[in-house]
């Protein structure tokens, strides 16, 4: 499968980490996806895609268009169509507050359909892209897409989530919550509630799943782990404590799931991260 991806230009770059486009067939259809830092819009081109909660009061989901998910605390399983034609964007945890005319907690842990959100746009980008247009083309609508989408006026207190979400994301969640709100100037009631107004959750929150996401990207499954010395350096100071968030969040141990790494290696340049393995 192909992925095709690129920083968006400023101002997109505030609030976007990537967009991209995947098309082929995949290698695996089912993948299981931890908590990442980063909310997603999905314009899917083909067939239909299938979703799974890991919670099993949830029922399962088919899109035949596109969706939108919020921030994860817990995972997914994801089915990808035969053969794939997607594009997508990997927002900020914050990065979808100035896109959408919701509050983020609706989204949270949530996948809600293209136009629930952003009426009568999937026609529109399906019309512009067509069946036959490039990579390059398509990236290019949908950045045109999310330019005519971006609020002019931020919402009250989305500066201070960006500016104190972004030490997060540079610090992997080392930074502690409370040094954020002293920094700012706020008390960390007031950055917990304009967190959970923009990103859907608290900062701690945020900060823990940035902690996990370091954690799996220092993973190479073509050398010797050593889970002690990788858990303390993303800030897993208690071993039981690790290894409860890491099944959680994986469904596996650690062992497991380097196994299923080393089982199936991910190819070169994709995915753009190290955390949704194959579900057997």
């Amino acid at each position: 499968m192909e992925y095709v991806g690129r920083v968006p230009a400023p101002p997109l770059d505030r609030f976007i980490d990537d967009i991209y486009c995947l098309t082929g067939v995949p290698r695996h259809r089912r993948m299981n996806v931890p908590p990442m830092p980063s909310a997603h819009l999905y314009v899917n081109l083909g067939g239909p895609a299938r979703l799974w909660d890991s919670d099993p009061s949830v029922p399962p989901a088919v899109f035949t268009d596109g969706w939108f998910m919020g921030v994860w605390t817990r995972r997914f399983l994801y089915e990808y169509p035969t053969p794939v034609r997607l594009v997508g964007v990997h927002f900020k945890p914050w990065g979808l507050s100035p896109f959408v005319d919701m509050p983020a907690s609706e989204l949270h842990n949530r996948w809600v359909p293209v136009d629930a959100v952003w009426r009568r746009s999937i026609d529109r980008i399906r019309n512009q892209v067509g069946d036959t247009a490039s990579p390059a083309e398509t990236l290019r609508v949908l950045e045109e897409e999310l330019l005519s989408r971006l609020a002019e006026a931020p919402s009250r207190g989305l500066g201070l989530v960006v500016h104190t979400g972004g030490r997060l994301e540079t610090s992997h969640g080392a930074v502690p919550v409370g040094a954020l709100a002293d920094a700012a100037g706020v008390s960390g009631n007031h950055l917990a509630r304009q967190f959970t107004s923009h990103v859907g959750v608290t900062p701690k929150r945020v900060a823990r799943i940035y902690r996990f996401a370091r954690l799996i990207v220092s993973v190479d499954a073509l050398r010797p782990v050593d889970w002690s010395d990788l858990a303390q350096a993303a800030g897993y100071f208690d071993r039981a404590h690790f290894s409860r968030e890491f099944k959680d969040f994986t469904s596996h141990t650690p062992t497991e799931y380097l196994a299923l790494r080393r089982r199936f290696p991910a190819e070169r340049g994709f995915p753009p991260d190290a955390g949704p393995i194959p579900a057997e």
